[in-house]
């Protein structure tokens, strides 16, 4: 039987010939090792597990591409995501495939807890207008990080959400990148050589 305290064994339990004891020295060296969460990225198939996933907004990334949309996803990798007024689109994430993503640090949190909040936060925002200023996407993501407890806060905002997709946000693939920057880089190049 496992005990909270690592049981330390001797080589003559280790050598044991007793198929019993044999099973109840495998079942204690598991039963302390920490379960680990699914954490496997599809990307052909959409699924990040625990992650943040961001992709353009018609016309305005263009203009800003720092600016996009965001989802959180299920601890299985399902996008959630508010999409609009009253709104949380599930497994068919607004605006297209995502072009960038976060791995959120997921150790020691348990996948129904999380897919959990995910769903408290999708409940309480299908009963919310949509703002791009006040309470958008970014708002719907904050909430689940801090239903989570996320790092220890509670305080997350759409800010907060938007600094962690710029700093820590990795490119789906160079497409993905090519597809952000492409139509800014066509429009700085359209006003400089307006301005020449």
């Amino acid at each position: 039987m496992a005990t909270s305290n690592p049981q330390r064994y001797t080589p003559v339990d280790l050598q044991s010939n007793d198929p019993e004891q044999i099973l109840n020295i495998d079942e204690a060296q598991h039963a302390s090792e920490p379960t680990e969460p699914k954490s496997d990225i599809n990307i052909n198939n959409h699924r990040y597990p625990y992650c943040i996933v961001w992709t353009h907004l018609p016309m305005i990334t263009s203009i800003l591409p720092v600016i996009g949309h965001t989802g959180i996803c299920t601890s299985e990798g399902v996008i959630h995501d508010f999409a609009g007024s009253y709104y949380i689109s599930v497994d068919n994430f607004a605006f297209g495939d995502p072009h960038k993503y976060v791995m959120l640090d997921s150790e020691g949190i348990d996948p129904n807890m999380w897919d959990e909040c995910v769903d408290k936060a999708d409940r309480k925002f299908r009963g919310q207008t949509h703002n791009i200023f006040t309470n958008n996407c970014h708002s719907h993501v904050a909430e689940v990080l801090n239903q989570v407890k996320y790092k220890g806060k509670s305080n997350w905002n759409m800010v907060d959400i938007w600094w962690l997709i710029v700093k820590e946000g990795k490119f789906v693939s160079g497409k993905h990148l090519f597809k952000t920057y492409i139509a800014f880089f066509i429009l700085f190049l359209i006003y400089w050589f307006l301005l020449r």
